[in-house]
This record gives structure tokens, C-alpha cells and sequence, in this order.
């Protein structure tokens, strides 16, 4: 065997051992892109209720594109993810419903960013509400003023508001500022013929036929202290 083959030979080995962690690396980035997007299909439409009502076969969809951020829906607080321009779909049970969401934008800084400084600015509305009539099998969708600039983002957020449109293109709802206290008096919707029942995390849900005081007095009995003190200011303004 010559020296000129040995070092062919040679070379060769050391070439596949360097491609090696190439090959490995491109290898493992293929099977995190897959994973990635098995699991944004997986959570691309979320469910708004607990247990396994009847009316959910004719669930509504909610469409929020990813500058809206949905925190509660019927005074359940709903999934943040690390992601936070995922477009996601809301299912929603037919009848009246209420959304509770924020407005973000992210604009890339221009000038020179400082160690440590953040290189993009966000821009955030306060918590907005928005109730209305779901309809059986119906697709609903988020239509607001979208922002060509960050100047026109700054200058919109103080009266931020959108409106809940239906297939047919009509608005059915606009949204209003929310604060916490609002949540006291969300009434869940109801589920034909079932007893008053209470969730694990305090929620109350009422029964068809119920006076609205024995509603009241259950929705007092699960509200925090911040909860009851801003119901009071609002009932004896």
C-alpha cells in the first residue's frame, strides 16, 4: 500500500468525521421545525369551557390574529405561549360570550441599542372587552385600525378598540376598556336544565331560572376582596 493511498485514505476519514456534527446539527434543527409546527397545529384552536357540554358539537370559532391577545373568555383565563404573534382560534359555546384581550405591536429600534437594552419597542393597549351572541357553527374574527408606523401605533393605543365581526362582514360588537372588578358579575353561559354548580377555581355558574339575587349572593361568595371593593365603589357611586 502506497504513501500517496494512506493519505488519501486519511483524508478522506477526516472529512466524513468533521460532517459528522454538520450532518447531526441540520438533523436535529429538520426534527425541531417538525415538532414546532406539529405542536402550533395542535394548539392553533383552543377550547373556552370545562367538561364536555352538549352545545359544544356546534361550537362558534373565534379568529385572533396574532396581535391580539386573549386572556379570558366567560371569566376563564385562557393559555399564554411563548409566542406571542401565534394566530389562534377560539372555540366558543353558542350564546352570549365575553372576551377579554390586549392589543400588541413590535417595532424594531432604528438607532444604536445599549448592552442590555431592548432592541424592539412594544407597544400594548390597556385590557379590552368585547361581549356577544355567538351563533352555532358561526366563524368570527377581530377587524381594528392596523398601524403603519410606530408613531401611528403610539398615537392609536389610547383609543384602541375592535370590533367582533361575523361571516357575513357585519360588526356585532365593538370592544371597551376592562379592569379586574369587571369579572365579578360574568355570568358563564348557561347550560340547559343543570344545577347551580361551582368550578374548581371558584367560578359560579348559574342555573336557568335563577332570581338574580341567589346570582348575585353565589357571584359574592367566589369574588376576592379587590373584586367585592370595586363591585361596592360602582354600586353606591
Amino acid at each position: 500500500m502506497s504513501i500517496v493511498h494512506v493519505m488519501r485514505v486519511t483524508r478522506f476519514e477526516i472529512s466524513r468525521s468533521r460532517r459528522w456534527p454538520q450532518m447531526a446539527q441540520a438533523m436535529l434543527s429538520a426534527v425541531l421545525l417538525l415538532a414546532l409546527a406539529g405542536c402550533s397545529s395542535a394548539i392553533t384552536k383552543l377550547e373556552t369551557w370545562e367538561g364536555s357540554p352538549a352545545t359544544a358539537v356546534n361550537a362558534a370559532t373565534l379568529k385572533a390574529p396574532g396581535a391580539i391577545h386573549v386572556s379570558r373568555v366567560n371569566g376563564r383565563s385562557m393559555t399564554n405561549y411563548l409566542m406571542d404573534d401565534l394566530a389562534l382560534d377560539y372555540a366558543l359555546l353558542p350564546g352570549e360570550n365575553q372576551v377579554v384581550f390586549t392589543y400588541k405591536t413590535i417595532w424594531a429600534k432604528t438607532g444604536v441599542v445599549q448592552n442590555g437594552e431592548s432592541k424592539v419597542h412594544v407597544i400594548e393597549s390597556e385590557p379590552q372587552v368585547v361581549s356577544f351572541e355567538a351563533a352555532p357553527n358561526e366563524t368570527y374574527h377581530f377587524e381594528f385600525d392596523k398601524p403603519e408606523s410606530r408613531r401611528q401605533a403610539e398615537e392609536m393605543i389610547p383609543k384602541f378598540s375592535a370590533a367582533v365581526v361575523g361571516g357575513s362582514g357585519q360588526a356585532l360588537a365593538q370592544s371597551s376598556s376592562w379592569s379586574p372588578g369587571d369579572s365579578a358579575l360574568v355570568a358563564r353561559t348557561p347550560m340547559p336544565d343543570e344545577p347551580n354548580t361551582q368550578a374548581a377555581d371558584g367560578e359560579y355558574f348559574p342555573s336557568k331560572g335563577e332570581s338574580s339575587l341567589n346570582r348575585l349572593k353565589a357571584v359574592w361568595e367566589t369574588a376576592t376582596d379587590e373584586e367585592r371593593k370595586s363591585f361596592l365603589r360602582w354600586a353606591f357611586e
